[in-house]
């Protein structure tokens, strides 16, 4: 395990390299390591891999452990006016003072940023910037940018041994993608913004992303053959964790929110998490296929998401700033966390472990976001789509047309029906009443069961009377006549008769049921009862 330890402010800094929990070696490093990757810059034999620590403009790169060969950057463009200043200053044309106040104005009204050397005789106080001039005004002025991230690429096969290429960000706002063997510029590509994160995927040879996190918020993909950024998430918050799980894109927030997005920028779903995040990295299971993000949260736990289900939590003793898994020793699936205060974690995954997606996040369930399988529009679906288009208005008013028809035959009906009293619930308020009747038995002997109720809040019905018309031809009723007793709201009153059939043709009638008020000869409510076909007769 290689780390870069970033010492006490400006002073010790240095490459490590740890073998178990014990530190095996060191190097010390001139500047602030911005990044550190392992990949391979040949096809020789041994296949031993080279590691590459980006430090201010520079890359050092590190073979057996031991300096192997040293990058930098390209110089960029000086400012003219600035450049001129200082030859004044180095003809002694200018005193110091007179030497800041024109930077200065330079730097105001200037389009090309101004050199480190320039921006550090302007801090200066008045009795340090003669040593200053004295020093650096001989020597030729230069600026030079630093790398913010970096990152590799396969370059051109998949393979896990294949050669790779290195790519890199810089504080100018540009993208390099450098060759393994000659260390030269392949590709250089010009963003809106300072680069902080990085994720490569694909073959340069063949076809590549690369997904970049800015400093202005925008999440940019590039691609092969690409001057400029393919895609473009705009986010609302800073950046603070870039990783690719399959072909989407997890994103996490300095909102405490994680996001997953596709590969073409289109947002998919967003999980809210209870503490800032610090870091993110990759769980890759090879032997299982499984894919994860791992999550370290600012209240001591690290989070593994599936998608936007939350898999599995691990507590630590500290705040987790850095997180890698992967092969360490002789174990396939490990995980490594560094902390806020300089502590080493490392843990094993269980050769059981069994990852059960839990859905915490609120909202619609997770079988709800997976896509159906919609079968393509066929020409008949598109001619009628075109249709409904070009006749929408007459369409619609053909819809309202007969909606309204349905209607008016249904009131009409209705109507009617209260009228002939031929409905089982009464008509008239005053007497809210429903009746429900029905047979048991196969003939030539029935059972007519009616279930009357009084529907009012708290009034009771009284002085009712029960009446039945049929065909005395066909049928006998015992008795064919009721007087009802008091109804009391809400309750269900049970009223039965038996029915005897006297025909032996196997036929059947209706015998109606009427509900009157003594004294009154049009019915309150009436029923229909459909009688079934004797049975008994018919076997006679």
């Amino acid at each position: 395990m290689v780390v870069g330890d970033m010492g006490h402010g400006p002073y010790n800094m240095k490459l490590k390299v740890f073998k178990g929990t014990g530190q095996m070696s060191e190097n010390a490093l001139l500047d602030l390591p911005t990044g550190v990757v392992a990949f391979l810059m040949d096809q020789n034999e041994p296949r031993t891999p080279a590691i590459a620590v980006a430090s201010g403009p520079f890359i050092y790169v590190y073979k057996n452990l031991r300096p192997y060969f040293k990058f930098t950057l390209p110089a960029m463009e000086v400012n003219p006016l600035e450049k001129e200043v200082w030859d004044q200053a180095k003809e002694d044309k200018i005193d110091p003072v007179t030497l800041k106040e024109m930077l200065e104005s330079i730097r105001d009204k200037a389009e090309i940023p101004l050199s480190v050397r320039s921006l550090r005789f302007m801090m200066l106080e008045l009795q340090e910037m003669e040593s200053f001039v004295n020093t650096y005004k001989l020597q030729p002025l230069k600026r030079q940018t630093v790398i913010t991230c970096m990152g590799t690429l396969k370059k051109n096969m998949a393979d896990e041994d294949a050669v790779c290429c290195l790519v890199i960000g810089t504080e100018s706002g540009e993208l390099f993608i450098l060759d393994p063997e000659a260390f030269t510029i392949l590709t250089r590509v010009s963003l809106s913004s300072v680069p902080t994160l990085l994720d490569v995927t694909g073959q340069y040879d063949i076809e590549y992303r690369i997904t970049v996190a800015c400093r202005n918020g925008n999440v940019y993909i590039l691609r092969r053959d690409s001057k400029r950024p393919k895609y473009c998430i705009e986010l609302s918050a800073q950046v603070v964790g870039l990783v690719r799980v399959q072909k989407n894109i997890m994103i996490g927030t300095s909102q405490e929110t994680l996001h997953g997005y596709s590969q073409k920028g289109k947002r998919l779903w967003t999980v809210t998490l209870p503490a800032s995040i610090m870091t993110m990295a990759l769980l890759e299971q090879k032997s299982r296929g499984i894919q994860a993000v791992l999550v370290g949260l600012k209240n001591l736990e690290v989070h593994l998401y599936r998608d936007k289900n939350l898999l599995s939590v691990i507590n630590t003793p500290d705040i987790v700033t850095g997180l890698c898994f992967g092969r360490y020793g002789r174990e396939d699936d490990t995980l490594i966390m560094t902390t806020q205060g300089g502590g080493l974690l490392i843990k094993i995954l269980k050769r059981t472990a069994q990852f059960e997606d839990k859905d915490t996040s609120p909202g619609p369930p997770t079988g709800q976001s997976i896509k159906l399988n919609v079968p393509k529009k066929t020409k008949l679906y598109v001619d009628q789509t075109l249709r409904e288009r070009e006749n929408a208005v007459a369409m619609h008013r053909v819809f309202q047309m007969d909606l309204y028809r349905l209607r008016l035959s249904a009131a009409r009906a209705y109507v009617k029906a209260l009228d002939a009293s031929l409905a089982p619930v009464s008509s008239t308020m005053q007497e809210p009443l429903t009746l429900n009747a029905a047979v048991q038995g196969i003939g030539p002997q029935f059972k007519l069961i009616l279930n009357l109720q009084n529907t009012s809040v708290n009034r009771p019905s009284m002085q009712l009377l029960i009446s039945f018309l049929f065909d005395e031809k066909l049928y006998k009723l015992k008795p064919a006549f009721f007087k009802v007793p008091l109804l009391v709201p809400g309750l269900n009153y049970p009223i039965d008769t038996s029915v005897e059939c006297c025909s032996n043709k196997g036929i059947s009638d209706i015998i109606k049921v009427f509900v009157l008020r003594e004294g009154k000869s049009t019915p309150l409510l009436t029923a229909h009862i459909n009688m079934p076909v004797s049975e008994g007769l018919v076997a006679a």
